[in-house]
This record gives C-alpha cells, sequence and structure tokens, in this order.
C-alpha cells in the first residue's frame, strides 16, 4: 500500500448501521495493511486548532532559560518541558531535533491515580496555554474513544470493550516544535524512525512533508493530512494486544531539504494509553493455527515503563 487511507468519522457516529459498518470495515482494514488512516469529521473545532496552535508557538518562542524552569527532574519527561535532542529513538544515540511541552492526564474521582500521576506543570507566563491544551486534551481523548470503539467492533469485541481501560488513562498530549536546522545534523533527524508505545495516537500537524511511514514491502511513504484531518496510526500495544493483526508501523520524520531549514515545524500527537493495569494479553479471537500466539503476557504499565527505560526517560 502506497497511500494512507482517509475515512469519515462522520459516518462512525450517523447513526445509520449501514455508514458505521463501513467506517468499522475501512478503518480495520487500513489498521491491518498499513497501520495508519488520515480521519476527517473528529471533534477538534478550527478555532480551538488555531488557539492551540498559538499558544504552542508562543511557549516555544520563550526564552530557553524561561522554558528550562518547566523541565521537571525525576519524571521521565512525563510532564512539563523536555528540552531539544533529549530523546532518541529506540536504539539511536543521536537525540532527535525537537523539543516538545507534555500535558497529561485530568483524573476524574480516582486518588491511587492521583497519586500515580504526575501533576500537570502550569506555565505563568502564558494565562491560556494550559486552558487550550486541556480542552484540546480532552477532545482527542474523545475522538480516540470512538475509534477504539470502531476498532474493538473490527475485532469482534464488545463495542465499549476499551472504554474502561482508557478512562482516566495514562495519556498523553505532546506539542512538538522542530526548529530551525543551523548547520548540517551528523546523523540526526527531527524524529529517527520508531514505532509508537500506545494504544493509538492522533496526529495533529502532518499537513505538508516531513511524517514517512515505512509499508509492508519496507519502502517509506510520505503521510500528509488535509488540512481538516487527523493521522491516526496503531501503538505497540495495541499490536501487542490483537497479536499484530493491527499494526503499529514504523514512522518517521525527515529533515526538510536545505532551502527550508530556516523554517520551524510544529506538529502535535496525542498518545493514548489505558491505566497501567490494564493486561496487554493477546486476545484469544487473534489467535489461530496460522498466527499463533507471539507475545508474552505484560500490564500496560510494565510495557510503558520498559520502554521509557528504552528511549532513554527513564534511567534503570
Amino acid at each position: 500500500m502506497n497511500i494512507i487511507p482517509s475515512v469519515d468519522f462522520s459516518d462512525f457516529i450517523s447513526g445509520d448501521e449501514g455508514r458505521k459498518q463501513q467506517f468499522v470495515n475501512a478503518i480495520g482494514k487500513a489498521y491491518e495493511e498499513i497501520g495508519f488512516v488520515a480521519l476527517k469529521g473528529h471533534f477538534l473545532d478550527n478555532e480551538l486548532v488555531d488557539n492551540l496552535y498559538t499558544e504552542v508557538k508562543n511557549f516555544f518562542t520563550l526564552p530557553t532559560e524561561t522554558k528550562r524552569k518547566y523541565e521537571i527532574p525525576g519524571i521521565g519527561g512525563q510532564r512539563g518541558y523536555v528540552s531539544f535532542g533529549k530523546e532518541s529513538a529506540k536504539g539511536k544515540k543521536e537525540g532527535d531535533l525537537k523539543e516538545f511541552w507534555h500535558f497529561g492526564q485530568y483524573v476524574e474521582n480516582n486518588d491511587a491515580l492521583l497519586a500515580e500521576y504526575p501533576e500537570n506543570v502550569t506555565v505563568n507566563e502564558l494565562a491560556q496555554f494550559n486552558k487550550v491544551g486541556k480542552e484540546t486534551y480532552r477532545m482527542l481523548e474523545k475522538t480516540a474513544k470512538y475509534v477504539l470503539r470502531a476498532l474493538a467492533l473490527h475485532l469482534r469485541l464488545e463495542e465499549t470493550y476499551f472504554d474502561d481501560y482508557i478512562f482516566n488513562g495514562n495519556s498523553i498530549l505532546r506539542p512538538i516544535h522542530y526548529p530551525p536546522i543551523k548547520k548540517e545534523p551528523k546523523e540526526a533527524v527531527r524524529a529517527a524512525a520508531h514505532g509508537d508505545i500506545n494504544l493509538i495516537t492522533l496526529l495533529m500537524g502532518a499537513q505538508g512533508r516531513g511524517l514517512q511511514v515505512q509499508n509492508h514491502e519496507g519502502e517509506w511513504i510520505d503521510a500528509i493530512a488535509e488540512p481538516d484531518e487527523l493521522m491516526i496510526n496503531v501503538g505497540d500495544m495495541l499490536s501487542r494486544h490483537t497479536n499484530n493483526k493491527l499494526k503499529s508501523t514504523i514512522h518517521r520524520v525527515v529533515n526538510p531539504p536545505k532551502e527550508s531549514w530556516g523554517t520551524s515545524r510544529y506538529s502535535i500527537p496525542f498518545f493514548m494509553h489505558p491505566v497501567s493495569d490494564m493486561k496487554l494479553d493477546v486476545l484469544e479471537g487473534c489467535i489461530d493455527q496460522n498466527n499463533p500466539k507471539q507475545f508474552d503476557d505484560i500490564t500496560a504499565g510494565e510495557f510503558l515503563n520498559e520502554r521509557l527505560i528504552e528511549l532513554g526517560l527513564i534511567k534503570k
């Protein structure tokens, strides 16, 4: 497959069973074949998107010493600011050419999770930054819930199978800034080839070239969304849970052509994580004679911890 399929979310929530099933079939097929879809008709409105980009750009243009005030030691970069070059892809020594911010879950009625998750960090210099971030987080979380409902139906599970696992889940909203490139990078790219850790990722800002996806033939293809679309891909947790029926596809963000080095790039992924005690054991319905169980039993929290160590964000 050499193009990213596009689906319209309004089909799933239309109330028309035929259109709903059509959406389930289309998104299921896409995730089995390439692991990515472009989704239009989601819950983010244009005003919220514009406000978010304004606030994100305002934050990243703050002086470096101001941003560094919000870099919190000892939490593996799970909240607040992570400075340029700190994160590297699994197996890569070179840090990616990016800086980013993390908004995390706004826990409701669960003291144990309040104690488990780090607190969100408030940026004092920008009055609207945290408010707009929270609103975006909620809308992306809602969109992700419905996408997972469609995938549950595709997997012949109860439609709301994932709902309890993702309520108060350890999800992350990550505004990323790829600054202008000032000199020839030796080995580093904006984001080296990697698979995502989580259940699914919803990406804002995939307009224009940069994001590339590796298809099953090993070829890199451009993943470019329309202005009103989110790019949504399967993460390793969901791939593992489905015995690789749904594919977590390797992807990367390449450096732009030299004439565009002077420009910044912004992208804003939402990493949908479940609660940490969700069992990622392979679903029985995804095991058969031709597809024996490929993965050991593990919880989402254990898997996340393993991967954060591999990424260099948590020290052993």
